[in-house]
Parts: C-alpha cells; structure tokens; sequence
C-alpha cells in the first residue's frame, strides 16, 4: 500500500528537466455569475515539481484553484488530471483521485484535537491499519502535531495550524498537492517554516501546485513558475526564469531579484 513519500523521476537541476504533466489548463474559461475572471488560461503543472502561481490581486490566482477542486466548472476549456478531463467530476471524486487542496482560510475543527482533525484528512481511507501507519508517519515529520497532538486545535497559533492541515493533506496520500496562499498573515518566522515545510513535501516527491501573494518567496521555492494577470497567463517558465525577468520583476516583484 503507497505510503506518505512519493517516488520522484529524475529532475535536472534547477528543475528543467521534462517531466509529464500530472495537470494541464486548456483554455480555461471561468468565474462567478455572468463575469468571467479567467480568460483562455492555459498552461501545465509538470509531475513532481513545485509549479507557484503569482499575480497581483484580482489576476484569477483563487479562481483557477476553485476550477482544479471542482468549487468553480469552466464555461470553456478544460481542466485535464493525468489525461482525464475533470469537467464533470465532483469535489469529493477529485479527492478520489488524489487531489488535496490546504484552503487559504483557516480550516481546522477548532473545538476537536490536533489528532482528530488530521486523522479527519483519511475519511476517505477505509483500511485503519493504513490509517494508523500514515497517522504515525505524519506524527514523525511534524512536531507540531507530535507536540500537540492531545490538544484543541483552537489553542494553537495560525502557523501551528497551517501546519496541521499540511499534515491533514498528507493523510490522503495525495498525487497533487494545491496550496492557496499558506503564508497569509504569517510573521517572518513562522513563512519560513511553512515554506521549509512545502519545499520538504516537495524534496519527498510530493507534486505542488502553489498559489502565493509573497511571489518572490514562493518562486525561488519553485521548479516552475506562472505569472496570471487579468486572467490571462502573462508569462511562464522556470521559477528562475520568472524571477530573472526584468519586465516581470519589475511589475509584479518589486524590481529585478537579487541573488538566491
């Protein structure tokens, strides 16, 4: 039975190499009501990378993760999940397959513990034994929950429970992990730890579609990087690429990056 690391294929350095696309955007139309906030996206998450998606505000970054959870169907184009079109299968049979998504809002069950909120993340796993042995995996690489595990999930700070929903994620064994903005409202300290921690998921074969408002943290983690603007793609290449473009960089970065 698959346990919690994936098995990754071979990556170039810099994470160029070719890789299958374990998700592809096609033509991508969507929104909410009458208005559409993406249009004609397309573009692939390559399998075993960390694909980050940056933008500023308004560009569709929440939009187009809507349409890879089946929160939002697309008025035109497709969604494809390893070469089967999604546009008809629900929230719960996209989980079937293997796609977790950690929500930009907090999610946790505040009243329930850091146990029973993780162990939540297997609802859809009927083997206890399984459940049991990915239960203690998760136990082994967070701290946190190691740490807190008998405790509310109330109690804990918003890093500690971004923290348990990675976990919670994990439980599922997922084959694509979506990440909405982890790093919202978090102090220095604790972004770098979620970041360490989603560039470990990662390092672990995990394939990572990233959408993040501190664009330049989140694509110096990247193999791959996606600029939205106004709904359409604006530019897509390597992280690095992305980060050295000067038009790029100039616009949505702050200026052209800096080492590292």
């Amino acid at each position: 039975m698959a346990e919690l690391t994936a098995t990754p294929e071979a990556v170039a350095p810099g994470g160029s190499a070719a890789a299958p696309a374990i998700l592809a955007f096609e033509g991508v139309v969507a929104g909410y009501g009458g208005g559409d906030i993406l249009h004609g996206v397309s573009f692939e998450v390559p399998e075993h990378g960390l694909t980050c998606v940056v933008g500023p505000n308004g560009a569709g970054k929440s939009t187009l993760l809507a349409t890879v959870s089946g929160l939002v169907r697309p008025r035109l184009g497709d969604v494809i999940f390893r070469g089967e079109r999604l546009r008809g299968c629900t929230p719960r049979e996209r989980l079937e397959r293997g796609i977790v998504q950690v929500p930009q809002n907090h999610s946790l069950f505040r009243e329930m513990t850091v146990r029973e909120n993780v162990e939540m993340g297997a609802f859809l796993v009927r083997d206890r034994a399984l459940v049991r042995r990915r239960l203690e995996q998760v136990v082994e690489r967070f701290p946190v929950v190691a740490e807190r595990l008998g405790a509310k999930a109330g109690s804990l700070s918003g890093g500690q429970q971004r923290l348990v929903e990675f976990a919670r994620c994990l439980m599922l064994d997922p084959a694509l992990v979506v990440l909405d903005e982890p790093s919202m409202g978090l102090d220095p300290r604790t972004l770098r730890l979620v970041f360490d921690t989603v560039r470990a998921m990662h390092a672990d074969g995990r394939t990572v579609l990233l959408v993040e408002q501190n664009a330049r943290a989140g694509l110096k983690l990247a193999t791959h990087g996606v600029v939205l603007e106004n709904g359409r793609v604006r530019f897509s290449g390597t992280g690095r690429e992305v980060l050295d473009n000067p038009e790029i960089g100039a616009l949505f970065l702050g200026g052209a990056a800096r080492g590292g």
